[in-house]
């Protein structure tokens, strides 16, 4: 067992949990419950699956991560960053079949699952790392935008063909300026939202639940499905979900494992953030690589139980945190309180207007927006302000999938840029300052004569090692005095590839022809190591530990006249 239960933190927890926590965990669980069932419906309709197919993606996720998730209070379910992702491939593929818009989505589900699971055991978790937040602000912005404009059909009690973004928004002024609207549906559908938002603040009422009670006694007293025209959910079917391996054809496959790996970016980048947050709030140590396995391993079982990706959740996460949930067993009472209603009254939302469902996931999507921060970013770094609004604009023009293929790239050109366009400098002594500076932010520095001081504020990689050489040829022309010594301060640098070792070999020949030494100062050992694995220490004569004893030693060698 020992060998199997760093794989098992759920059962880690069991065998550690206190009789004084299940009051605690029961409470939380049945307040969790009733934003479990709204929310699971409302996602699953934004997401383009039928509504009974939320609370089947509620109820299996939630008991597989209480045993492979490593965090005790994170809460797992559908989530709305994701259903304009999903929407975007069920919608083309399932051309209104229900049947097949399940087999789709729980597909996805499965790719989200393997792929988050195979990062987890390949303990590549530190991947979300490498989306910057103004990116992951920008495609979320871009996501909450596509949802929210996804919704508003609903809200007015109509529907549109989806055409993306900006031309459903076209459409859907078109369809309100044509009269389609039903304003029966719409005011319902507005005091829903309303009422939500206003009771927000106020994080121990149930607001959901109180507004969607309201809207389906509403609509369920007054009759106003056939009277006013306004879309129900109608009756749920009775029973548990079963097991169901999902199938379409070949030639859809590719769509929807490029769905599935999309949904899993999303869904692992804010897992991982959320993670974070609540184990530094509870003082625990999350393993993001477990997080990764938890989170797969859901999805696997949401997609073999005729469910559809799920993510964690910030909107349900906070109420079981505030409810005192203190393990996973919060989440395990909920998802048997939903199983229980499907068993025992499935009828009993059959009444819950569709414009109502729509104010939940309009909701969610104006949470999920960003602006305070951006306005921060745009005050001290533009650039990554105008990074965001790229990401943001791909989503909303070309769509979700192409819109987070764009912000992939992006983060992975911003990423490579530091590395391949570093900071470099050439050193001097500034009067009145320790060390040796930049004598492009010091002009006063003075430079020791016949010596280059050199800074590589990087790896040395494929991708910089050509303007590595340039910028210490460079340095050479422009030196005052000439050249005997170059010493490149090489702690910044952390690496050095095959590329630039033979660079380093090239230029060290090129520079001992014109009588002048090549030699580093503060280099890593690691760097060290591979240079010596590729024949280079030898070369560069003695490795100063630091600028300072490099220095001194080229005083010495040379006789210089020069005083620090």
């Amino acid at each position: 067992m020992n060998g199997w239960s760093r794989w098992l933190p759920g059962l880690q927890i069991a065998r550690q949990y206190q009789a004084a926590w299940l009051a605690n965990d029961l409470m939380a669980g049945l307040v969790l419950t009733t934003m479990l069932v709204p929310v699971g419906i409302a996602y699953a309709v934004a997401s383009g699956v039928p509504g009974i197919h939320g609370l089947y993606a509620t109820i299996v996720p939630l008991l597989a991560y209480a045993v492979f998730g490593p965090s005790r209070i994170l809460v797992l379910g559908p989530d709305s960053s994701l259903a304009a992702v999903i929407l975007a491939v069920v919608l083309p593929l399932s051309a209104g079949d229900p049947i097949r818009a399940v087999a789709v989505a729980s597909l996805m589900a499965i790719v989200s699952g393997l792929v988050c699971t195979l990062i987890g055991v390949m303990r590549l978790g530190f991947v979300t790392e490498l989306l910057s937040k103004p990116i992951r602000y920008g495609y979320m912005n871009g996501i909450a935008l596509t949802v929210l404009i996804s919704q508003l059909p609903k809200l007015f009690g109509f529907s549109i063909d989806s055409a993306g973004p900006l031309r459903n928004l076209i459409r859907i002024i078109q369809a309100i300026v044509g009269g389609q609207v039903n304003w029966s549906a719409f005011l319902v559908g507005i005091g829903t939202l309303t009422l939500i938002l206003f009771l927000k603040r106020w994080k121990r009422v149930p607001g959901l639940l109180i507004a969607v009670v309201a809207a389906t006694i509403v609509v369920g007293s007054f009759g106003l499905a056939d009277s006013a025209g306004i879309k129900v959910l109608g009756p749920l079917p009775q029973g548990l979900p079963s097991f169901a391996m999902p199938w379409i054809g070949v030639a859809d496959l590719g769509q929807v494992v490029i769905g599935g790996c999309a949904v899993a970016m999303v869904a692992f980048a804010d897992t991982s953030v959320l993670s974070r947050t609540y184990a530094a709030k509870t003082r625990a140590v999350v393993d993001p690589n477990q997080e990764m396995i938890g989170l797969g391993v859901a999805n696997l079982a949401a997609g073999l139980f005729q469910g559809f990706p799920i993510s964690s959740s910030s909107s349900r996460t906070p109420v079981a945190e505030a409810a005192g949930a203190k393990t996973q067993l919060a989440g395990v009472v909920g998802a048997l309180a939903v199983a229980l209603l499907l068993l025992l009254a499935p009828d009993l939302l059959e009444d819950l207007p569709s414009s109502a469902l729509a104010a939940i996931v309009i909701a969610a999507a104006i949470g999920l927006f960003e602006f305070n921060d951006l306005r921060r970013i745009f005050r001290i770094q533009p650039w990554e302000f105008w990074l965001s609004i790229a990401c943001f604009v791909g989503v909303a023009a070309l769509g979700v999938i192409p819109g987070i293929g764009i912000a992939i790239a992006i983060a992975i050109i911003e990423f490579l840029w530091d590395g391949w366009r570093p900071h470099y400098a050439v050193m001097g002594r500034v009067d009145g300052i320790r060390g040796y500076h930049d004598i492009k932010r010091y002009p006063s520095a003075r430079l020791i004569p016949g010596l280059i001081l050199f800074r590589w504020d990087a790896p040395l990689f494929f991708a910089n090692a050509e303007l590595f050489h340039q910028r210490i040829l460079e340095a050479v022309a422009q030196s005052p005095t000439p050249v005997r010594r170059i010493v490149v301060a090489a702690e910044p640098v952390t690496s050095i590839d095959v590329t630039s070792a033979d660079m380093l070999a090239e230029l060290e020949g090129a520079l001992r022809e014109s009588a002048i030494e090549l030699r580093f100062a503060e280099i890593k050992d690691p760097v060290k190591e591979k240079l010596k694995r590729f024949a280079l220490l030898e070369r560069f004569g003695t490795l100063h530990p630091t600028i300072g004893s490099a220095v001194d030693a080229y005083l010495e060698e040379y006789k210089v006249d020069w005083k620090p």
